[in-house]
């Protein structure tokens, strides 16, 4: 008479319960590492200049100004209106 520990259904969900707490331990640790190398980038990169933030501002406005050109175009598709 078979143990109902040795059962191979048991076994089998036992074994595949176990590889999923390996690869998501895996993943984990993965993802942790990913977040510590950008967490470095970041730190190693270097300031930006405050000559550079009217530039960043105008580049800012170039592209709000763009996203409300694709609005308006869309706008038009959904309503029917051809341009």
């Amino acid at each position: 008479m078979m143990s109902p520990l040795l059962d191979p259904s048991v076994i089998t969900a036992t074994s595949g319960l176990i590889a999923i707490i390996v690869i998501a331990a895996a993943l984990l640790r993965g993802w942790q590492g990913w977040l510590e190398l950008k967490r470095q980038e970041l730190d190693r990169s270097p300031a930006r200049p405050a000559t550079d933030e009217g530039s960043s501002i105008g580049t800012a406005r170039i592209e709000l100004a763009d996203l409300k050109e694709r609005i308006r175009k869309l706008e038009a598709i959904a309503s029917g209106v051809e341009l």
